[in-house]
């Protein structure tokens, strides 16, 4: 996935990750068992992702290049084999801590 070229395509990666967590979890409200495997990152991982997209759309965000990783790196890092979108968190990530596509 190639990382977004400005702030608006970064809004739409952010916002995208957003919905697949509320898809997520609501395919999950009638499994139980594999709730269990999503419960202990989902609702931190949602949190943090509104709260950069907030960012983002209020003129808050601090930009992208700098080299540091995004508040969620190490919730995902922890979790990542059981996060279906990871591709998708890894791109926003990376455009955050690299820059732009050129």
């Amino acid at each position: 996935m190639k990382k977004a070229k400005n702030l608006n395509e970064l809004m739409d990666l952010v916002h995208e990750a957003v919905y697949e967590v509320d898809e997520l979890r609501a395919c999950l409200e009638h499994d139980d068992e594999e709730a269990s495997i999503y419960t202990p990152f989902m609702d931190d991982l949602d949190k943090m992702l509104r709260e950069l997209h907030e960012s983002m759309a209020s003129g808050n965000y601090g930009g992208v290049g700098k080299g540091d990783d995004l508040a969620f790196m190490p919730l995902f890092k922890k979790h990542e084999r059981n996060i279906p979108f990871r591709e998708l968190l890894r791109t926003i990530n990376a455009t955050h801590r690299e820059g732009y596509e050129a």
